[in-house]
């Protein structure tokens, strides 16, 4: 297989960023939404850690899980 429908944390995630970036929503409703999208991320970090198909996709999972978590501490 040469590629793969992402899956659906990712989707939200796009989704999220691009309403968030050109949706021409309020300040409180762009940062909603860019909540959500991070929330996103957590989750599509785990379930590749979890239960990613390679080793690259699991270090993927690893790595984005840390950013996210990282973005929420500081």
């Amino acid at each position: 297989m040469l590629g793969q429908a992402p899956n659906p944390a990712l989707m939200v995630f796009v989704t999220a960023a691009l309403a968030a970036r050109f949706g021409g929503f309020s300040d409180e409703t762009s940062g909603t939404l860019e909540d959500i999208g991070h929330g996103a991320l957590i989750v599509w970090g785990l379930d590749e850690l979890l239960r990613g198909a390679t080793p690259l996709r699991r270090v993927l999972g690893v790595l984005v899980l840390a950013w996210q978590v990282a973005g929420l501490v500081s």
